[in-house]
């Protein structure tokens, strides 16, 4: 079992501990936006007082959505790192469980997005998922947690709005 030092300013969460609305994240609009206002990037539309997908009109105000911030920034809010023999056995079936959480949870909520998955480096049998949503991290490890059971590690830094999620088996 590999065992991660707790990052200074992270603390380790329970499953149960819910992630508090109230936190900040510098990437929500400070005041609120004029409605409708459209995404020029994704499309989402904030209306009635949050983002969501729909046909904007042609005269709402423009403004980037906080997940295409965050994707632009190359910021995330969410790292999930898996690790394990069992990963490199089962990546497919892996890949396809964390796309289709992420196609569920996008259809509903358009700021919770994967921005890249990728193979971390001098490391075997590791990924490294980046998301623009904690709670879009937290649902990943999550769902694999359900599905394969193993080990699920949950670091949460509310000051800097991130989550860090460890997955193994």
């Amino acid at each position: 079992m590999t065992i991660h030092q707790t990052q200074t300013g992270f603390q380790s969460t329970s499953h149960e501990r819910p992630i508090l609305e109230q936190d900040i994240d510098a990437y929500q609009a400070k005041e609120k936006l004029p409605e409708p206002t459209a995404c020029p990037q994704c499309g989402a539309l904030f209306h009635q007082g949050h983002w969501q997908w729909g046909t904007a009109p042609n005269d709402a105000h423009k403004e980037s959505c906080p997940a295409c911030h965050r994707m632009n920034d190359h910021c995330p809010a969410g790292f999930v790192t898996l690790e394990g023999e069992f990963l490199k056995i089962h990546s497919e079936d892996i890949l396809h469980l964390i796309r289709n959480h992420e196609q569920h949870q996008r259809a509903e909520h358009p700021l919770k997005r994967i921005m890249a998955i990728e193979k971390i480096e001098g490391k075997d049998n590791a990924l490294l998922v980046t998301t623009t949503d904690i709670h879009l991290a937290r649902g990943i490890g999550e769902a694999l947690h359900h599905a394969y059971q193993g080990e699920l590690e949950l670091k949460y830094n509310a000051g800097e709005h991130l989550l860090r999620v460890r997955w193994s088996r």
